[in-house]
This record gives C-alpha cells, structure tokens and sequence, in this order.
C-alpha cells in the first residue's frame, strides 16, 4: 500500500496518520514514517476547527509535528492528514491585505478575489549565484542620510540594527512609503497584534497601500506559525520578482524569527549552543536572507531590509553577530542618540552600506567622507567641550568639526523630497560652509577675601 501510494503523483492520494502522543505545542503520529517528510504540513479536523501544523522530524516508528493551533481538543487515536508539500497561493489580490501565516487574507471574502496567478512552494530554494544580477542602481529613500551617506541599492539587503523603544519599527515605515519599488511585502514577526492593523492603517498612506502586502504572525501565536509567515512573506516577494517587478522587503523583526526557530529546534531535540540558540539557526537566518536579493536577467529584484531587535544594545549577541556578516551592509539606531531627540537615531561612524564606494561618484564619495571625518573629530574632542576644557584656535580641523556639527548631526534627520541628488547638494552646503567664529573664552569669576 505505501509502495502504490509513493508511486503516485500527490494530488491523487490522500496521506492518514494517527495520533499518539500529545504535548504542549506537539504530537507523534503512527502509520507514516515512510512517507512523511520533513516540513509537510498537517490537518487535524475537529467540529468547527482545523488545527495546522508541519512535521518537524521522522523516525523509523512516528513523526514529530509542531502545532500551530492549541492542543487541548487532539486526542489519542485521531486522524491527521498529511500535505505533501507547503504552499501558498499568492497574486495582486493580496494587496491592501494583512496576511496570516496560512496564507489567507485576513478580513477579506474569498468570493470577491480574482482568479489566482500562481501556486508557489513556501521553501523554496535561493537563486543560483552565477545566474544574480549584480545590484542595480541607488534608490531614492526619503531621507538625506540613506539617500547619501547610507545608499541602498535596487537588490541590496540590509540589516537595522536597534534595541527597543529607539523607533525601529517608524524607521522601517518611512522606508516603506519613502523607497523606490513597484510592489513592498512586509512582515511582521512577533509584533503586538495592535501594532499590525496600526501598521497597515496608519503608517502606509491610502496609495501605499494599493501595492502592499502585509505578512503578519503576532506575539500571542506559536513559533511554528511565525516560522511559517516568514516564508509566506519572502515567497511572495519572489511571487512579484518573477513577475518582473523590483520588490521592497521590509522584515520586523529577524530576532523574532531566530527565537521562534530555538524553540522549535529545541522541541525536536537538536542540541543548543550560545544562548541557547541551535547551530541551525545560523543556516535558517542565511536562507532567508539569500531568497533576497537581486533577480536574474528578465525578472525583477528584491531589495530587502531586516530588522535586528538588539538585546540591551548589545551588538554581539548571537543574532545581531549571525546577521552582520550575511547582509550588504547595516545601520545601527543608537539610544544615547535617541535620548537626546533625533530621530532616526542613525549611528553613522558605526553604520555601512557595503554597495559603496562603487555606487557613488568620485565627488560624492570626498563629501562622504569630509562627513565621517567631522562627525568622527568632533566625537573625540566631545568629552572636552562638556568639561570645559578644549580651546578653540589650537586646532583648525577641530574648531570646524564643532562648528559644522550641528548641520551635519539635522541632516541625518532630513527629509528630502528632492531625492538624491538634493541630498548631496544640501550635504555638499553643509560641508562649504565657513566655521563660525571661535567663542569667546569662559569668564573666570575671582571672589574676593573677606
């Protein structure tokens, strides 16, 4: 029987298994060893429910699945049905809709969609890397500082780099009505369930929204269904790059994410390593990050921004250090800079985009760098302004840098309409500009003797 069964194409069979031991977020089952595989997908239909869930290991007696529904209705004995293979159905129907981690619209009424373009594996495999693009060209942000200083490309990926509470999140929806792209698919992993609807609502203007989709598995859900939006996420951003368009991937947040696969690791018994995390996490994270990127000749490009929930600013925790070299650069929010009211709190010195210099003019780059190097001397003599102890005439460079440093700092927190070129004009003003006249030294008050 499972001989006649393997030998048959998919659609014409159904796969039964049955239950025999359940636990919290997981179950064995019976009777399918030696057809089930890892990643299909499960159904276990009750009266007014269907709980889903994804095999996550299979041995010579059961298989292992992870749920992504609660448990308390599963008894032993139940029947569970096997899908050979996820995926996910998605097209222009989907946009102005927040997704869930099935696949389905939330909110929406399946008789009024249109008929839909494609069926698409929710794993599937990244690009060859001979057959890629090279990154196209810079594109247009919205803001000075990513338009010049921090340029993104048509097809870069890169990381942002934030701990809580630095403004994240508002970041990542400027770039998502201030970038250049003809679709933008968002996800949401892991966020508070009134934050997704607020996203969608308020964030993305009315326009905006006609050529988004959001993905969303907020923080009450399972790990496995937040692992399953993911990829629901970036398969559909492949969706629209093999229909030809140059897609913007905005994804908040990948810690989320590399928590959500711990848990599941660890329930399938891999071993963990630093910080508990399982050393598959690496390749989990790199795969997703490599579904990203440019397209191949014909097809569109995916230009793709991570957000890094960064514990305690700490940019050597496992996730932060994981992503940091699989990407095309990062930007790095600091608090010390958000406590003191600019806003994106951008730290430019610690922060790269690795499509420089290659994507910048010869005359763009100086100026680029004439910035690092004011920013970079005014950081060192700091600490001397607030003790009162640096004299202004000793040191021509430093006495500019101070001058020049409140422009240069406002710039970061530009908006500019004027798109690039505008940026570097305004940059190239800031850094023309004759330093101010040195201050007047600090009156030193004698009190007289009684």
């Amino acid at each position: 029987m499972h001989t006649l069964a393997a030998s048959l194409p998919s659609q014409l069979y159904r796969l039964w298994g049955t239950v025999t031991d359940v636990a919290p977020g997981m179950l064995k089952l019976a009777g399918v060893s030696e057809l089930a595989g890892v990643g299909n997908e499960i159904q276990i239909r009750k009266p007014g429910q269907t709980i889903h869930g994804e095999i996550l290991s299979v041995s010579g007696e059961s298989v292992t699945a992870l749920l992504f529904s609660p448990c308390d209705t599963i008894r032993i004995g139940d029947r569970v049905e096997i899908e050979q293979e996820a995926r996910i159905e998605p097209g222009d129907h989907w946009l102005g809709h927040i997704i869930n981690y099935r696949g389905e619209v939330a909110g929406g009424d399946p008789a009024a969609a249109p008929v839909r373009a494609s069926i698409r594996p929710l794993n599937a495999p990244a690009l060859p890397p001979h057959a890629r693009r090279s990154l196209g060209p810079r594109l247009a942000t919205g803001w000075a500082v990513t338009d010049t200083l921090l340029p993104i490309c048509r097809g870069q990926r890169l990381g942002l780099f934030a701990g809580s509470g630095i403004g994240k999140s508002t970041f990542l929806g400027s770039l998502a009505t201030g970038l250049e792209a003809d679709r933008v698919v968002i996800a949401l992993i892991g966020e508070r369930g009134r934050e997704v609807n607020d996203f969608i609502q308020h964030t993305l203007t009315p326009e905006m929204r006609k050529r988004t989709v959001v993905v969303a598995a907020t923080a009450s859900e399972s790990p496995g269904a937040k692992k399953r939006a993911a990829n629901c996420a970036i398969a559909t951003a492949e969706h629209f790059r093999d229909q030809g368009h140059n897609v913007l991937f905005l994804f908040d947040s990948i810690t989320r994410l590399a928590e959500a696969h711990r848990e599941t690791a660890l329930l399938a018994g891999e071993v963990p390593a630093l910080n508990a995390f399982p050393p598959s996490t690496v390749r989990v994270i790199a795969e997703l990050a490599e579904r990203a990127g440019p397209g191949t000749e014909g097809k569109g490009d995916i230009t793709a921004v991570f957000s890094v929930l960064v514990a305690g600013s700490d940019l050597e925790e496992p996730v932060a250090d994981m992503i940091r070299g699989m990407l095309d650069g990062h930007i790095i929010l600091a608090r010390p800079i958000a406590e003191r009211g600019r806003f994106p709190a951008i730290d430019v010195l610690r922060s790269v985009s690795r499509c420089l210099p290659q994507a910048a003019t010869a005359e763009e780059n100086d100026l680029l760098r004439e910035y690092r190097r004011m920013i970079a001397l005014y950081e060192e003599v700091a600490p001397m302004l607030r003790a009162n102890l640096y004299e202004f005439g000793r040191d021509l460079n430093s006495d500019r840098a101070i001058s020049l440093f409140p422009a240069l700092d406002n710039f970061v927190a530009t908006r500019k309409a004027e798109g690039i070129e505008g940026s570097f004009k305004e940059l190239q003003e800031i850094l023309e500009t004759k330093p101010a006249a040195s201050p007047a030294p600090p009156v030193t008050v004698t009190m007289a003797k009684r």
